[in-house]
């Protein structure tokens, strides 16, 4: 089985990119993550561990992570993008909070089938698809509803 490294450095020799030390303590990081994470939260994982890499860094190793299919982009809120980790991973989607920022995970399988017979019904081949329903979690919701909100 290849592993998550293994597959970033052969991705990487194929654009003839190098895989530098910087590049693979980011993807280290990354892996570190169990969650959905942005930017700043992997620039502080980095900083946490030792390591004084810089987030125009961490920004320029986001692209050739996310083409080689280790991570994806999960979600875009409160004006962050968050990303997760894709490799080795089932497919899922999104509900996200726009109060807290919570993200619950969740697979459906009637979503599933109904997005393949759409693209059934329009000769559509799909590669891949996010699906991300903004609104409030349960406790935010209850929040505002005391609150008269």
């Amino acid at each position: 089985m290849i592993t998550a490294e293994k597959k970033f450095e052969e991705f990487l020799k194929s654009k003839e990119l190098k895989y530098t030390s910087e590049r693979k303590l980011i993807l280290k990081a990354v892996f570190l993550f169990h969650k959905h994470f942005n930017v700043e939260e992997l620039f502080e994982k980095l900083r946490e561990q030792g390591n004084h890499i810089s987030r125009a860094t961490i920004y320029r190793a986001i692209p050739p992570l996310l083409q080689s299919g280790l991570i994806a982009e999960a979600l875009h809120c409160q004006d962050k993008t968050s990303y997760e980790n894709i490799f080795n991973e089932k497919h899922h989607d999104h509900l996200i909070c726009i109060n807290c920022g919570k993200i619950i995970e969740f697979y459906n399988e009637k979503i599933e089938k109904l997005q393949e017979e759409v693209c059934r019904q329009y000769n559509f081949v799909p590669i891949e698809h996010h699906l991300g329903i903004k609104g409030y979690c349960e406790d935010c919701y209850k929040k505002m509803k005391k609150e008269g909100k």
